[in-house]
């Protein structure tokens, strides 16, 4: 068995997602609509969503941040991106991990985010 809480030498910290996926878009849109209740933007344009895996047999895992480790719905929002994941057609299992590597930014935020935000 191996550690899984180190990755292995020379692998990526964040996996690309499986973009070519038929569920891939609606995933996107499932994760859309789980908002940081202190920041009026939804997490996939904040740019927590690090890695969107899908499965040929339609199971998810997704990878995210938080925008800080003392963020007060830590331990809350991996359910409900869970419950939104799931939630979509054709999903079979879903599953979220809870990353702090590497660390949120700012500069992770899509443009939409920004212009939400008055950063534009």
């Amino acid at each position: 068995m191996t550690d899984q809480s180190q990755p292995l030498e020379g692998a990526p910290l964040i996996k690309p997602s499986t973009t070519d996926h038929p569920l891939y878009d609606q995933i996107v849109e499932a994760c859309r609509s789980v908002y940081d209740p202190e920041i009026p933007v939804n997490i996939y344009d904040l740019g927590l969503v690090y890695t969107i895996e899908i499965s040929e047999a339609g199971e998810v895992h997704v990878i995210m941040t938080l925008t800080a480790p003392g963020c007060p719905v830590a331990g809350e929002m991996p359910g409900w991106v869970h419950d939104a994941v799931a939630a979509v057609p054709g999903v079979q299992l879903a599953d979220v991990e809870l990353t702090w590597d590497p660390q949120w930014g700012m500069d992770m935020m899509s443009d939409e985010a920004r212009l939400e935000l008055g950063f534009m």
